[in-house]
């Protein structure tokens, strides 16, 4: 380290700070310039830039853990129009070893993409950038330069530099997956005067060329350069670094640490807190542990807030059943948990599917797409008004036997009910979970996101177990709804008490529509749903030759339901920008993922909250705990930068900021500091203790 600040006096004595103004700027050593992926802004929210350096053969400048000696490339975006926030990214890194020092960064060429999300899309763009930044070869320069880029309004091309904009956006370290790469088992061994840790990668594509691990750790802790070891052909990976700790550094076990496993221009990134036997769960044992968070998880999510609503139709279910025969309760549900377990079977085929696309994945993101919103509302809306008994009747064919009998759970004589009513409920349960989360939820699920399909199907099922549990309770033990009363007139009430709830429950639907195409669409939207409720309402009070025509009417009335979402939307602006205004209204700032390291190194303490409008949890989490005067007191008194960053639509950052830390759903909390600059990371459902003690361990 001494030798490393040396180099950088020995620059700092040889010459002053350089400062350059314009769309590029060039030094002897150095050449850097602002370019775009696009000729125009286009219609998009999200547009790639880029920072192109070029250096001299023999020169080098830093990644954003520089390693022995250097600092980090830092970017001030002050100053620019139109932009809400920028995310820089870091292609993979070199390494280089001088003096017996270990630095990381790049040479001869580099351009670190940016991800620009404007304020309002299609109109111009306006970036300036200051920049400070470091180059070395035996003596190492610092320079500046304020670097300006006009992006016009107009079509969405792609410009000269898209392809090499691209090419190094694609050497961005992320799960690893698209690059076949994984860490399979992560373990500390040795001594406890010569610690190491010890790694197992796994390359599925391609042999491994020269692999190497970086590990970017608290204040105090040092990782050596890796020993290596390749078999099965090149395919694995044995990486062993020696670990090394100032006085006063944190302990080993229990610190948090990023990997950023490198291979040629292929890499991987993941954030895990060391233990003593800290492993991916590799092998029989370790899945099977998995397995058990799973289902403990899938139970947790029964009393979860997302799941309250079908409740009611559970409840049903077994008041329904009072004085029936104990055979046809069990089969009924039974057939209920198969709807569950089938549910999580098409989640994880889809999830899998998506992963192996190489597209991004996580729990309950298909609450993100105002299409499946639609859906669901409309589900939602016919549960609950055949709860409310506006329509009783059964339609043509197999169509009767899934619309009419879907809600005709409870107040049916036993021979009248319909097993694919039941089975219906269940899917119906397993799709409202999915916004929520729970207790060993998120582990469970980042275990088998970050794994291949197997994994996916064999942990979603065991989470299926788990919410299925109370159908498979009563089914073994079905003389609890035998002995209930025979249904009657309370059955009715009972209907149309928690038919009520339903109907809340699409209310809330529309609710997060309203963010993606507008208050007016939502409106017009809900008015079609109370239509197509009221038209089957009406279908039984009219003579048979008459109802073929409002059933025409309420399939239109149902195509357009779902095809408003589709066609209308109120456009990414208006909402990016009634989200910024309420964040900093709540004391919260947009979430920029480049600016905590920065915030960290002027002595600040940053809380990021990841939440989504969609996810109950996280709004338990701010009204109960985030919202709460005295975390807010606290907020003040330490000077805390709090970010939040809404997942509500996909966003590419948040994505790849969530998989960096091996998490595929929300909510996701973190405190940073200058005693945690790695983070912290806090459980699911937050506490007011454990913000406080995060806080306080974050910035000492």
């Amino acid at each position: 380290m001494l030798a490393g600040l040396l180099l950088v006096l020995l620059g700092l004595a040889a010459t002053t700070p350089a400062l350059a103004a314009g769309a590029s700027a060039t030094q002897p050593q150095v050449s850097v310039e602002l370019i775009s992926a696009q000729q125009a802004v286009g219609q998009g929210q999200q547009i790639r830039v880029g920072l192109h350096f070029t250096l001299v053969p023999g020169w080098k400048t830093y990644w954003r853990s520089p390693g022995d000696a250097g600092y980090p490339i830092a970017v001030d975006w002050s100053g620019s129009e139109n932009l809400a926030k920028a995310d820089l990214l870091w292609p993979v890194p070199h390494r280089f070893t001088l003096f017996g020092l270990d630095t990381f960064g790049y040479a001869e060429e580099v351009v670190l993409p940016v991800i620009a999300t404007l304020n309002e899309p299609g109109k111009p763009l306006s970036l300036r950038a200051h920049l400070r930044y470091l180059v070395c070869e035996t003596v190492c320069i610092p320079y500046e330069a304020d670097l300006a880029l006009a992006i016009p309004a107009g079509d969405g091309l792609p410009s000269a530099q898209a392809q090499l904009i691209d090419r190094y956006y694609a050497q961005v370290p992320g799960d690893g997956r698209a690059q076949g790469l994984t860490l399979e088992r992560i373990s500390l061994a040795g001594s406890e005067g010569k610690p190491r840790l010890e790694i197992l990668a796994r390359s599925s594509l391609t042999p491994f060329a020269d692999p190497d691990l970086i590990v970017e750790a608290p204040p105090g802790l040092y990782f050596g350069k890796p020993e290596l070891r390749l078999s099965g052909n090149g395919a694995v990976a044995r990486l062993s670094l020696p670990v090394g700790h100032e006085a006063g550094a944190p302990a080993l076990p229990g610190a948090a640490v990023t990997l950023t496993l490198v291979d040629g221009i292929r890499g991987l990134e993941r954030h895990v807190v060391l233990s003593a036997a800290t492993q991916s769960g590799e092998g029989v044992a370790g899945l099977l542990a998995m397995i058990g968070v799973a289902l403990l998880g899938g139970l947790l999510l029964n009393l979860m807030p997302c799941v309250l609503p079908v409740l009611s139709l559970k409840l049903l279910g077994v008041a329904g059943h009072g004085g029936g025969e104990k055979a046809h309760v069990r089969l009924s549900f039974l057939v209920s948990a198969a709807g569950v377990l089938t549910a999580f079977l098409l989640l994880a085929a889809a999830l899998a599917g998506l992963s192996a696309a190489g597209l991004a994945i996580g729990w309950g993101i298909q609450f993100q797409q105002p299409l499946f919103l639609a859906v669901m509302a409309l589900i939602v809306t016919l549960f609950a008004a055949n709860l409310m008994g506006w329509f009783e009747i059964t339609l043509p064919g197999w169509l009767g036997s899934l619309a009419s009998d879907a809600g005709e759970i409870a107040g049916r004589a036993a021979d009248r009910r319909s097993l694919p009513g039941y089975f219906l409920t269940g899917m119906l349960a397993t799709l409202l979970a999915t916004p929520c989360s729970a207790p060993f939820v998120g582990t469970a699920v980042s275990f088998a996101l970050s794994r291949g399909a197997s994994e996916i199907f064999v942990i979603f099922v065991a989470m299926g177990l788990g919410l299925a549990l109370p159908y498979l309770t009563v089914a073994a033990f079905p003389a609890a709804a035998v002995a209930l009363p025979r249904p009657g007139r309370w059955m009715i009430h009972l209907r149309r008490l928690l038919g009520l709830a339903l109907a809340g429950t699409a209310i809330w639907l529309l609710s997060i529509l309203a963010g993606d195409i507008g208050l007016w669409a939502v409106a017009i939207l809900g008015a079609l749903l109370l239509a197509i409720a009221l038209v089957l309402a009406l279908l039984h009070r009219l003579p048979e030759r008459q109802r073929p025509l409002l059933w025409s009417g309420a399939a239109l009335l149902g195509v357009a339901v779902l095809a408003l979402p589709v066609f209308v939307s109120s456009g990414p602006s208006a909402q990016a920008r009634t989200q910024a205004q309420s964040a900093v209204a709540d004391g919260w700032i947009p979430f920029e993922e480049a600016r905590i390291g920065d915030l960290v190194a002027q002595g600040r303490t940053v809380m990021v909250d990841v939440t989504a409008d969609w996810c109950i949890t996280c709004l338990a989490n701010k009204t109960l705990v985030l919202d709460r005067p005295e975390i807010r007191t606290a907020f003040e008194t330490r000077q805390v930068a709090a970010m939040r960053a809404d997942w509500t639509r996909p966003d590419e950052a948040i994505s790849r900021y969530l998989a960096r830390f091996g998490r595929y759903g929300i909510p996701f909390n973190a405190v940073y500091g200058p005693k945690a600059p790695e983070g912290i990371l806090l459980p699911e459902l937050l506490t007011r203790e454990a913000v406080l003690d995060a806080l306080a361990r974050a910035g000492g």
